[in-house]
């Protein structure tokens, strides 16, 4: 498998970076996931945009060009000899001394992953609450970064990570978001979703869903909610970039509709219609 690495694509096993790279040292660095539809990366410009803001937090002067990602998206399509593919655009910090640095870091480094998409996606997936917590943001919002400990910890519940998807709720008790996932949920004909005040990453996909329900007159509604609500919820489904939407078939002792969900089918139908249409944007 290729990769893209500091200006260069190399055979994988070809890839190194430093020891002192700070991403390594002390975590600082930041990605996106995203995947191509005809050859396409979907929603780019969304994912350039929340990386570049996430760089700019961590203080890594790093100005990546979006038309030069879809370039070397496509050549790494074409190196690989696949259609279509998984993509992680990471930047790390690059290279410091040892020790906490408060300057800018001028010279990150910058890898483009990618590996086939898996066979088969799964068509529906269980519901189950976390014991571990949500941690909060280390600095004013969720960042996409390298730390994901929490994630890892909350993954390691499920006793079947394919089937199943974790939900953590937050130290007060609403819930939040799931291990890779954003989470939403259909009750009396609107749609909710935890609110960025839980301390959740604000999915590219989570956004494409609320745009999505404005053009489908759906109405939405975002806030602190505790466990009870799904309970009392008629349909739930999940969000991520790779996944796409994927419903929610059952939840403790509540069994859902899954793929027969009457608002899943239909924000289902228009996710395919837009990635049919090649969108940049939202």
């Amino acid at each position: 498998m290729y990769i893209y690495i500091n200006g260069k694509v190399l055979a994988k096993e070809e890839a190194k970076i430093s020891p002192y790279d700070h991403g390594f040292m002390y975590g600082l660095g930041a990605f996106e996931t995203f995947r191509t539809y005809n050859g396409f990366p979907y929603l780019i410009d969304e994912h350039m945009g929340r990386l570049h803001e996430a760089l700019k937090e961590l203080n890594i002067d790093a100005e990546l060009n979006t038309d030069h990602v879809i370039e070397v998206v496509q050549t790494l399509l074409q190196k690989n000899k696949l259609e279509n593919a998984y993509f992680r655009l990471n930047v790390s910090a690059g290279n410091g001394d040892i020790g906490l640095q408060t300057q800018p870091y001028e010279n990150p480094a910058v890898i483009l992953f990618t590996k086939p998409l898996p066979n088969q996606l799964p068509s529906a997936k269980e519901l189950i609450v976390l014991n571990t917590v949500r941690n909060t943001p280390e600095g004013k919002q969720r960042l996409k970064s390298h730390h994901y400990l929490n994630s890892i910890l909350g993954k390691r519940e499920l006793k079947d990570p394919v089937g199943q998807e974790g939900i953590f709720l937050s130290e007060q008790g609403f819930i939040s978001e799931g291990t890779v996932s954003n989470l939403f949920w259909f009750k009396d004909e609107t749609l909710f979703t935890p609110g960025l005040s839980t301390g959740i990453l604000n999915g590219i996909t989570r956004k494409w869903v609320l745009n999505a329900s404005k053009k489908l007159n759906i109405p939405f509604e975002t806030g602190n909610y505790k466990i009870n609500e799904l309970h009392d919820a008629d349909e739930v489904f999940l969000t991520n970039s790779i996944q796409e939407l994927v419903p929610v078939n059952r939840f403790e002792q509540k069994q859902f509709p899954g793929t027969n969900g009457q608002f899943f089918q239909k924000l289902k139908a228009k996710y395919k219609e837009d990635t049919n249409n090649r969108r940049r944007t939202i």
